[in-house]
């Protein structure tokens, strides 16, 4: 065991702790804890919009499949996942910020009705459990391997989480906002460091991308130019791209912002600057690929997520592995944070307030700490019990939901005066019941239907087609259209 190693990350989580417990004392109202007061600077809004995605998939998870597959394994995410945020800022984040809403769920009610909102809001919430759990599967392989087995991945998951949920639940978005700033911080000089030392092991930065031209790890295109490989390929691209827009934590790191114009800039910059940097522990695999081949090969071959870690602590010296475990736990915390707050914050807004109506502002505040606190009970619960699943897997698998019943209702929404409540109600149904038959059949099935089209690509058409017939059709369901300024 590396006791100076584990002393330094149980030190630097308590570090991060205290500043989040900090940042509760000035949380007054349910806008600062579920949307930081509006307050927020561009410099904050671009990391914390950057943290959104940087997490345990992105260290660990990504550069395993890059090395294994090369750039078309990964097109769903760094690259679906940056633009993403990249369309969100550009489509999105101005409309939505200039409404002055709490949650994402807000916009259903306010233009499709009660009904849409809760059922929109029940998807986003369930997308959330592959995606938290990964991160908390990645706390608890980090103590596992820092420990050298003698804290168990079940006791690191608690451990971590426990650290994690303790600032959440005292200071909200706000405590998020402030530790993204300083973990992404760490996390971009600890990458970088050890990319340059991984580097220079390897023989050099040229050698690494000679290694990468041989095996044509460049290619991101479908080397196979038939139909069902390419419409394979589209509906891996779009699942994160766009089946993220409409994500509580995506929309609460942009509704934090000071104005619509940091909203915008923020959400964009943070975009880019993630598909710059996932690029990062790509070349550090690569890397290892050269430094340490026969092990390389093997972890690859039987848990690939152990690759990096495992370089750190065999190859580096000490003040390489506390950056790159600072980084590492660094970009666990901030994915993980956030995705704690989001769910819950949907939660309480969107389905117990139309339970329970005419809750004062201290009860919604306590409502949602008691959700967190449920929530990550739940999470914590389905991570162990997921124990053995890949990080990447629990990642990519989260957004189909969002995607074929939340995407469009929101889309449509902003942008087509004629989307009306029978449309929103008629999409949401034919997205997941279309989708839902491809789940079964690759669950329990042969797997059969995903092999003719993407389920996600046939729920997301199937969602189109039923907001514009349903818009279109006389109306049979009573339309809730808001006129909102941003309409006009």
């Amino acid at each position: 065991m590396n006791t100076t190693l584990l002393a330094f990350v149980i030190l630097y989580l308590v570090g991060t702790m205290g500043i989040g417990i900090y940042a509760g004392t000035r949380i007054k109202s349910t806008t600062d804890f579920a949307v930081a007061g509006r307050s927020l600077p561009l410099a904050m809004v671009i990391t914390t919009t950057f943290a959104t995605w940087f997490g345990a998939e992105t260290v660990m998870g990504i550069p395993a499949k890059f090395v294994q597959g090369g750039l078309n394994a990964v097109i769903e995410d760094p690259f679906g996942a940056s633009m993403c945020l990249v369309l969100v800022g550009a489509f999105f984040a101005s409309r939505l910020y200039k409404m002055s809403l709490l949650t994402i769920g807000d916009f259903y009610r306010h233009r499709f009705g009660e009904g849409v909102e809760v059922f929109c809001s029940i998807a986003i919430i369930l997308s959330y459990l592959g995606w938290v759990a990964a991160q908390v599967s990645a706390l608890g392989l980090v103590f596992s391997v820092l420990s050298g087995g003698a804290i168990t991945a079940k006791a690191g998951m608690i451990l971590g989480t426990t650290l994690v949920l303790i600032y959440v639940l005292i200071g909200g978005m706000l405590a998020v906002a402030w530790t993204d700033f300083i973990q992404m911080v760490v996390l971009i000089v600890g990458l970088s460091l050890i990319a340059i030392m991984a580097g220079e092991q390897a023989g050099g930065a040229q050698h690494v991308l000679n290694m990468a031209k041989e095996n044509n790890w460049f290619q991101i295109l479908p080397a196979e130019h038939s139909l069902q490989t390419w419409l394979g390929f589209v509906g891996t691209a779009i699942t994160m791209m766009l089946g993220s827009i409409p994500q509580q934590d995506v929309f609460q790191r942009v509704m934090s912002a000071k104005d619509s114009r940091t909203a915008r800039n923020g959400a964009m910059i943070g975009g880019f600057s993630y598909l710059a940097f996932a690029f990062v522990p790509m070349f550090i695999v690569a890397s290892a690929l050269i430094i340490m081949p026969d092990q390389t090969k093997d972890l690859l071959s039987n848990d690939p997520q152990k690759v990096l870690p495992t370089l750190i602590l065999t190859k580096m010296p000490l003040v390489a592995q506390i950056f790159f475990f600072g980084a590492l736990v660094s970009a666990i915390k901030s994915t993980s944070s956030a995705t704690l707050l989001a769910p819950s914050t949907s939660f309480v807004e969107n389905i117990l307030k139309n339970l329970k109506p005419g809750m004062s502002d201290r009860q919604v505040l306590l409502s949602l700490r008691i959700t967190i606190l449920v929530f990550t009970a739940l999470v914590l619960t389905y991570a162990i019990s997921m124990q053995g699943t890949a990080i990447y897997d629990m990642v990519s698998s989260a957004y189909q939901v969002t995607l074929v019943g939340a995407f469009v209702p929101l889309t449509f929404g902003l942008y087509w005066k004629r989307a009306t409540t029978q449309g929103a109600i008629l999409s949401i149904v034919a997205g997941i019941g279309t989708w839902i038959p491809f789940v079964v059949n690759s669950v329990w099935g042969d797997g059969h239907y995903n092999e003719v089209i993407p389920g996600q690509l046939a729920g997301l058409l199937a969602a189109l087609a039923g907001m514009w017939l349903g818009s279109l059709l006389p109306q049979l369901i009573r339309d809730h259209r808001t006129e909102l300024a941003h309409l006009a």
